[in-house]
């Protein structure tokens, strides 16, 4: 049981990271031609396609990316499913007994744990990116990534001793938060 579970998790956790990051991306403009952009429309591209043949036009042209993001909702729904049904296998049906509502909490709960998680990766990386490659491609993709959601922590937190401790105080909310969440 457990076995299965890390794996459904481990799963869900990448498709709705994906597409999170994809709408994320697409809402700065970010190019989508370069790592990591080729790599989340690979694991997105099965589920967002054919929401965006779907979508009205109004939704598929505005600066939101309405698609991705209806794709990750449907992803946490289906993972908040498939856990409750294996939940149930195992427990002789009786997450099954539970209402909707357990699964909709469920779906919530993994959707903002996911998204917590997929920014504290990206502040990481951008934190190693800039110690080992100030000057690389992958670390201005990166800062073009974090720099909206570090700039209101850089104008509380200062720089100490040349160091810029901003990424570790946001760093160390969003991993307060993924706790709580879980």
């Amino acid at each position: 049981m457990r076995i299965l579970g890390f794996i459904l998790e481990v799963v869900f956790q990448l498709l709705v990271g994906a597409a999170l990051l994809r709408a994320y991306m697409n809402g700065l403009r970010v190019n989508m031609r370069a790592q990591p952009g080729l790599f989340v429309m690979a694991l997105s591209d099965w589920i967002v396609q054919p929401l965006r043949r779907w979508l009205p036009q109004a939704l598929t042209s505005a600066r939101l990316d309405w698609a991705s993001l209806i794709a990750a909702i449907l992803l946490a729904a289906l993972y908040a499913l498939l856990w409750g049904s294996l939940v149930g296998l195992f427990y002789g049906g009786v997450a099954m007994s539970v209402a909707g509502a357990s699964l909709l909490g469920l779906a919530l709960s993994f959707l903002l744990r996911v998204t917590l998680q997929t920014l504290s990766l990206l502040v990481l990386g951008y934190v190693l990116a800039s110690w080992l490659q100030p000057g690389s491609f992958f670390f201005s993709m990166l800062a073009r990534l974090v720099e909206p959601v570090l700039a209101p922590f850089r104008r509380v937190v200062p720089v100490i001793g040349g160091v810029d401790l901003s990424p570790m105080l946001l760093l160390l909310l969003l991993q307060v938060g993924v706790m709580l969440l879980s």
